[in-house]
């Protein structure tokens, strides 16, 4: 069996499973992770990054890539730090 035959249906490239292989940090991951994207970007980005998440993390949890999947997803009802003026006064 080749290497690429080893490749998820979304990681056509491999970039994610060699990711796995390799000794990274957060940035080398993010950087892949990344480089990825821009190469699977379509409108179901998101359930791509699920699947991979599904395929990857549970076997690899302490893996730096694993923990960039899983930030990838995001959560849009996070509070954000306000900054600047809105930081100091309060509102009335």
């Amino acid at each position: 069996m080749s290497e690429r035959a080893k490749y998820h249906q979304h990681d056509p490239r491999g970039l994610i499973h060699e990711a796995y292989r390799m000794d990274i940090g957060a940035a080398d991951a993010r950087s892949i992770f990344f480089d990825w994207a821009m190469g699977a970007a379509g409108d179901d980005l998101a359930q791509k990054v699920e699947d991979l998440i599904a395929h990857y993390v549970d076997a690899n949890p302490d893996h730096p890539m694993s923990a960039v999947l899983l930030e990838s997803r995001g959560t849009q009802d996070q509070k954000r730090r306000r900054g600047g003026r809105a930081a100091r006064v309060s509102a009335p």
